[in-house]
């Protein structure tokens, strides 16, 4: 805890920190001054201080209160040459060996001068509090100061002799507000970084308050560095107080980290591994090799969720505002039991940066961001970060996605295209950043994956949804003799390797098992790029690599566009077979392809292998069962043969309007189309298209009218 000094030792730690800016940071002094009161802060590097004396130093950091106050008075009272005076300016301190982890935090710390990192989950809105109230006696008319704490105001019981009071009692002393000294106020609380968390650990958080030109700076989703002081307060239940402590945090300084994946220690050992398996031939596979060993077959799957972690990169257009997306967005849907949680469990815990949700307990704060009113704020807004936000520049992992509420899911469509989730509530306008790849997974509403059924209807998704994605591949439990026999094999090999490992690490020697035997059983499960290694070398490539295409590339993907687009030029009635969208996202593959090697350039063969992994992710799930041909369309319904069938079923309404008015049974739409070859199912499918894209709506049971 703090040390009662005497003015004398105040004086002199005053007198101390006047000779080390003059000695340290005398230039920087002479640019404040130009810039205040725009800026009111000299950034300090312990290191400095340190150097100058070692001493002041370390009571500094034990004892943080007097030294802070003397350094802030010091900066108030140094004659600089332009005259002017720094009388609100602040010290502020960075780079202290103090740092801590917020569930390392005891009551030790209490008091000192520590550093945390956490990202930012919820952010108050700028408000005022009193630093200095100034106080009128209602006898003598006195007016007094009293410094304020931050928790609680402190008034006074009587009116202070020593300052010239006349020293009476009162409870009525009037508050003087146009006298008082006021600073901006702002609270925010961070968390626990997800990629710091071990499996099954709940994030520790951790209020922090902000005072002055520190204020506005954060926003939910922010990851940032706090140096300050540790505080705490009895907690109160009611009107009782308990002997328990509350823990907050007062900040000194604050920054923002700019770079994305600081979170992560890359040594110099490391970089030089990094680039030493870059160039080990066939490494693109390897990377494929690495993820989800233990989960069979699903080669292709694979590969994209590599891709999807390396990433390519956002480029921000000529014209200054446009900014065309660089993270890859993959949809899973298939069968229950097919390895699809899993794989969003392994890519969660592989990826750099990541957070794993559940669609059926997440709600639409809870994915995105919401403005909400509770304690945190003590009655005001406050603006907290969902799922999307924190796991920017990351990747997002939802689960069961189709559980969603459609409200929920709703809220998905900016992020996963502009990457940004906007907050209009409250007289709230805010905009915050989720620059995140999106992993999910669906199961079919009927249980199982039909081929027949367009994916929209089965996972009660929304076509605009869908389109988001970059790639959507489908599982299949399919019974078939050979590809049974292997994967049954492989999952009991692995799990022969798991017990083998956990008899090795309880020490249990089994003399049936040969050590050969045990050896092969667990080499199974070892990847062929170990883990650490492989998140360090992706967040490595995310940070340092930005390939671009080589002419031959651009050829082939555009080569590739034009052949599957060249099926729809002669015949107007043709399906349209894919989108600019799939071109965007042949050029997001490549990019990431490119990253696998550290390579500069998106080559010919990277144009290759995402071109063969676009292909087969169209030709299993764009091709419409009944043309038999590739329709975008199809995925969400709305196929050219469905077109087809809306636009007779709309043509027999209206001739039949003739002769029922604008209420048309149903039933008589049904007779009508079987002339042309259709049947009920597929009148049925018509009017369930119309009705969702507001063409036709139903007045009433058994009949149904077109929206003029």
């Amino acid at each position: 805890m703090a040390r009662n000094n005497t003015q004398a030792d105040i004086k002199s730690l005053i007198e101390s920190f006047e000779v080390f800016y003059k000695r340290y940071y005398w230039d920087f002094l002479v640019d404040l001054s130009c810039s205040y009161p725009q800026k009111k802060s000299l950034e300090i590097n312990f290191v400095d201080l340190d150097n100058y004396d070692s001493n002041l130093a370390e009571m500094f950091l034990t004892s943080p209160d007097d030294i802070l106050e003397a350094a802030n008075i010091a900066l108030c009272d140094i004659d600089l040459p332009s005259g002017v005076i720094l009388h609100e300016a602040h010290a502020r301190f960075v780079n202290t060996p103090s740092k801590r982890k917020i569930r390392a935090l005891r009551s030790e710390d209490t008091g000192r001068f520590i550093t945390i990192e956490g990202l930012v989950v919820k952010t108050t809105e700028v408000g005022e509090r009193i630093a200095i109230a100034t106080y009128e006696c209602p006898f003598c008319h006195h007016f007094f100061q009293i410094k304020q704490a931050r928790l609680a105001l402190e008034e006074p019981y009587e009116c202070p002799q020593e300052d010239g009071g006349c020293g009476r009692k009162s409870n009525r002393f009037l508050l003087r507000d146009d006298k008082t000294s006021h600073l901006d106020a702002q609270k925010i609380r961070i968390q626990e970084s997800p990629e710091e968390l071990r499996g099954g650990e709940m994030p520790y958080g951790l209020d922090i308050y902000l005072e002055d030109d520190l204020v506005g700076k954060v926003y939910p989703g922010d990851r940032v560095v706090v140096s300050g002081v540790i505080r705490r307060y009895l907690r109160t239940k009611g009107n009782i107080k308990t002997p328990y402590y509350e823990r907050y945090f007062e900040a000194n300084s604050l920054e923002l980290k700019q770079e994305a994946f600081d979170e992560l220690d890359i040594t110099e050992s490391d970089i030089r591994q990094i680039h030493e398996l870059s160039k080990v031939a066939g490494i693109y596979g390897q990377f494929v090799k690495s993820f989800a060993p233990t989960i069979y077959g699903h080669e292709k799957i694979k590969e994209a969720i590599v891709l999807q972690m390396f990433g390519g990169y956002a480029k921000r257009m000529p014209d200054g505002i446009t900014v065309l997306r660089g993270d890859i967005h993959i949809l899973l849907v298939g069968d229950p039991g097919t390895a699809k949680s899993v794989m969003l469990k392994y890519a969660k815990g592989l990826a750099p940066r990541s957070i794993y949700v559940s669609g059926k307990g997440s709600s639409e704060a809870g994915l995105t961001a919401a403005a909400v009113k509770d304690d945190f704020g003590e009655g005001r807004w406050t603006l907290e970060a969902g799922a999307m936000v924190m796991a920017d520049k990351g990747l997002a992992c939802v689960d069961e996605i189709d559980k969603m509420r459609e409200e929920t899911r709703d809220a998905l469509h900016e992020a996963l295209e502009q990457q940004t989730v906007s907050i209009a509530k409250a007289g709230i306008n805010a905009q915050l950043n989720a620059r995140a790849s999106l992993l999910a997974a669906a199961n079919p509403v009927m249980g199982r994956f039909s081929i027949y059924d367009p994916l929209a209807k089965q996972i009660n998704m929304k076509p605009t949804l869908l389109s988001r994605f970059d790639l959507i591949f489908t599982f299949y439990d399919k019974p078939e003799e050979e590809t049974d026999s292997k994967m049954a094999e492989y999952i009991l090999n692995n799990s022969l390797s798991g017990e083998l490992i956990q008899c090795a690490a309880a020490g249990v020697h089994l003399d049936r098992v040969s050590k050969d035997c045990m050896d092969a059983g667990i080499e199974l499960l070892i990847p062929p790029i170990e883990k650490d290694l492989m998140r360090k070398y992706i967040a490595w490539s995310r940070q340092k690599v930005f390939p671009v295409m080589t002419k031959e590339a651009r050829a082939i993907f555009l080569e590739f566009f034009k052949k599957i687009r060249k099926t729809a030029y002669d015949d107007e009635n043709a399906p349209i077979p894919i989108t600019a969208r799939q071109l965007d996202a042949l050029v997001r593959l490549g990019e990431a392809s490119a990253r696998t090697r550290l390579s500069t350039e998106v080559t010919v063969d990277d144009a290759k292998q995402v071109v063969a992994l676009v292909e087969h992710c169209l030709n299993t799930v764009f091709v419409d069962p009944e043309s038999g041909k590739l329709d975008v369309d199809w995925v969400d319904g709305t196929a050219k043969t469905k077109q087809n069938i809306v636009r007779s079923v709309t043509d027999t309404i209206r001739v039949l309007n003739r002769e029922y008015g604008e209420e048309v049974p149903v039933v008589e739409i049904v007779e009508a189309a079987s002339f042309e070859g259709y049947t009920e199912a597929d009148v049925d499918d018509a009017i369930q298209i119309m009705l969702r894209d507001g063409l036709l709506y139903r007045p009433g049971n058994g009949v149904v009218r077109l929206v003029k």
